[in-house]
């Protein structure tokens, strides 16, 4: 069986760093989908970073703070926020091309809780598309690249990880054998009905880590953004925050502004805070526009979202864009240190699927895409630093048996996350949710199930009941709101828990940790 020195789960942003950085290594990485089709693919806004002579990354650490609720791992943000501008700078230097003004300097933007112009963007609004696919360039000849390939399960022998199982198009179960296992394969927000993240995103890694023995930690904290294009009731793409950030307002259908008055960063407060404003409003009865009337050139300076609008028939001559929230980033995953390291030994994990603290309870705008170039380099160095054990052999497939079961569809399970562990939670929704996803645990289990018995579409259901389970279990334990978990019935941080990780290990165990 094929055995390499590290295998990366996923192909994003927050992969591709990692592969780059990890190049002089044998590398192996496989990819659900095709390499193109990942959450990296889709950010529009930008990258933060303070590399401007009148911000700092003091700055940028402060509202990183703010916006995480005072939940952040504050030595991780440290890294983030200080290693930043380095980053881009040597992304330049490797021809990466940046948007840049008349006086040939980045040109920065601004967008929610950021204190200062930093937003540093690729193609006006593609800036995710434009850095992955440089990277992509940068790093193809050196890694082995499968496509189109499920990472099922990790290979677990005496508590350290040794690879993973995978199952092909073909219902073909392979196994690749590693010193090294990284995931790297995005968050979870296809488990919800309205979402910015592409629909491949179900999870996987999370959940497979989690029947592996993994920690996993902060699932509670959901991040949706406030501005997803929303016709005919559903949500078909996401507007950018850097078009508020460039003056555009939230109106209802009369023309009222209300975000001023519920906070004094107006527009431009962190994203739960305007994601709870909107949804209140909707509550109300009334449709929610961003009013972009004041922005020049809005087609030149936002393609990929005119293109979006166009292809949706929206008049932005009328200088008004239908939205509403929609999930869009987790704040939790699976726990690592600053390393990248899980509790599991020789098993890694970076980006969205991991939680290294540095988004707290709320992710800073622009924040995601730093993660990953900035914890991609990180991990990869300290990899280097390892020893490699290639000489071992593995070749034992999970016990086999046929079983009858009943899954929900996806559909089913998004309904349940929107409804009842959405934007506002109540401990009767949490305990409806919870008891929904547990009422399949007599069928399938959510930590000893044959991979080989199922179908791709049965295992990212099941993935996907996992995390929903999950989230659902760790919205139910934290009794009060903080960031992305907002609880009706305790509407009210608590400092006697706010440093507190609802900590989740196999077999259901939950564990406080400070």
């Amino acid at each position: 069986m094929p055995q390499t020195d590290v295998i990366i789960i996923g192909s994003g942003l927050a992969a591709l760093s990692t592969a780059y950085h990890l190049r002089h290594k044998h590398i192996t990485m496989i990819t659900k989908s095709s390499w193109v089709t990942s959450n990296s693919m889709l950010a529009q806004g930008g990258i933060a970073a303070a590399v401007h002579h009148r911000d700092s990354w003091k700055s940028h650490f402060a509202d990183t703070l703010v916006a995480g609720c005072y939940h952040n791992n504050e030595t991780n943000v440290e890294y983030l926020v200080q290693d930043g501008p380095s980053s881009i700078l040597e992304w330049c230097e490797r021809g990466m091309n940046f948007d840049y003004d008349e006086k040939g300097e980045l040109l920065l933007g601004k967008e929610g809780a950021h204190t200062h112009h930093r937003i540093i963007h690729a193609g006006g609004d593609a800036t995710g598309k434009e850095l992955t696919k440089f990277l992509y360039q940068a790093t193809r000849s050196s890694i082995n690249l499968i496509e189109n390939e499920l990472v099922i399960d990790l290979i677990i022998k005496n508590g350290q990880c040794l690879g993973v199982y995978t199952k092909n198009k073909q219902g073909e179960i392979e196994q690749y054998l590693a010193s090294k296992t990284i995931i790297a394969s995005g968050g979870c927000g296809a488990v919800y009905g309205h979402t910015s993240n592409a629909d491949v995103i179900t999870g996987d890694g999370i959940a497979m880590a989690y029947r592996a023995g993994a920690e996993i930690a902060d699932m509670e904290f959901i991040q949706f953004h406030p501005t997803m294009l929303h016709i005919d009731r559903k949500c078909v793409g996401l507007i950018s925050e850097a078009v508020r950030g460039e003056g555009a307002t939230l109106i209802n259908q009369n023309g009222k502004v209300f975000m001023n008055d519920l906070h004094h960063q107006g527009d431009l407060a962190p994203r739960d805070v305007v994601s709870r404003a909107i949804f209140d409003e909707m509550k109300k009865g009334n449709t929610i526009y961003l009013d972009i009337s004041m922005i020049a050139n809005f087609t030149t300076r936002f393609p990929t979202i005119s293109k979006l609008c166009r292809e949706h028939k929206i008049d932005l001559a009328s200088g008004k864009i239908p939205v509403a929230p929609g999930m869009h980033f987790l704040m939790g995953g699976i726990l690592t240190n600053d390393k990248g390291e899980t509790s599991i030994p020789n098993l890694f994990a970076v980006g969205e699927a991991a939680c290294t603290g540095v988004h707290g309870a709320n992710r800073l705008a622009s924040n995601s895409l730093l993660e990953g170039l900035v914890f991609g380099k990180r991990i990869a160095e300290y990899i280097s630093t390892l020893s490699f054990d290639r000489e071992y052999f593995f070749n034992e497939v999970p016990s086999m048996y046929q079983t009858e079961i009943e899954l929900p569809n996806k559909k089913e399970i998004q309904e349940i996350m929107t409804k009842y562990v959405g934007i506002q939670r109540t401990e009767n929704d949490l305990l409806y949710a919870v008891k929904w996803f547990e009422s399949y645990k007599d069928q399938v289990s959510f930590w000893d199930f044959n991979v080989k018995d199922f179908t791709i579409e049965q295992i990212e259901v099941i993935n996907m009941l996992t995390i929903g389970w999950i989230i659902s279990s760790s919205a139910l334990t934290r009794t009060e709101s903080r960031g992305g978990h907002f609880r009706l019935d305790f509407p009210e941080s608590n400092d006697q828990i706010w440093r507190q990780k609802y900590v989740i290990r196999t077999k259901d165990e939950m564990q406080v940790e400070v």
